[in-house]
């Protein structure tokens, strides 16, 4: 597994625009709580309780986020836990409205994503180039609040000095 410099440097590279990044901070929330409620559908009685495949998948990102960074994955874990909850709240309503949810924010949030690449970045988003980046994406907005908050210095550094070989132009770039 990589080192979570090395994976967050690949993000970075396509993410260098303010602007682009707040557009993010919208887009990406509302992309992962839309996938929840379609998740949430998927239910299986174990016990006396019911599993979804929201809770399922939230718990091995928080794994995979844990094995990277701890103090991160605590960040991650107060976004991903509410909106859990919610998404499965939602996920119990009729399909149709549901549905409107999942389609509400699922392409209202790509929508501030391609703006974001379009018009800021100029530069298409990094999980075209490589699809796991989907998986970073979450992470690495939970990096940058850590770093506005002026923690985690040494990492950012690290980030954005690797980052300089994924830029466009750069004959290093893989």
């Amino acid at each position: 597994m990589k080192r979570v410099d090395e994976q967050m440097a690949f993000y970075d590279a396509y993410h260098r625009h303010p602007l682009n990044k707040a557009t993010h901070f919208i887009g990406i929330p509302a992309i992962i709580f839309s996938i929840l409620v379609v998740l949430g559908w998927a239910r299986v009685p174990v016990g006396g309780f019911t599993a979804t495949a929201a809770m399922v998948t939230v718990a091995v990102l928080l794994g995979y986020y844990f094995a990277l960074d701890r103090a991160l994955a605590v960040g991650m874990a107060l976004f991903l836990l509410p909106a859990l909850w919610v998404a499965e709240q939602v996920s119990q309503w009729s399909y149709a409205a549901g549905g409107a949810v999942f389609l509400v924010f699922f392409v209202g949030g790509w929508i501030f994503q391609l703006i974001g690449h379009g018009v800021y970045e100029k530069r298409r988003p990094a999980l075209v180039d490589n699809l796991f980046q989907m998986i970073i994406g979450p992470f690495f907005l939970v990096a940058e609040v850590f770093f506005l908050l002026g923690l985690k210095h040494d990492l950012r550094d690290r980030v954005r000095e690797d980052a300089r070989r994924h830029l466009p132009g750069n004959a290093a770039t893989s």
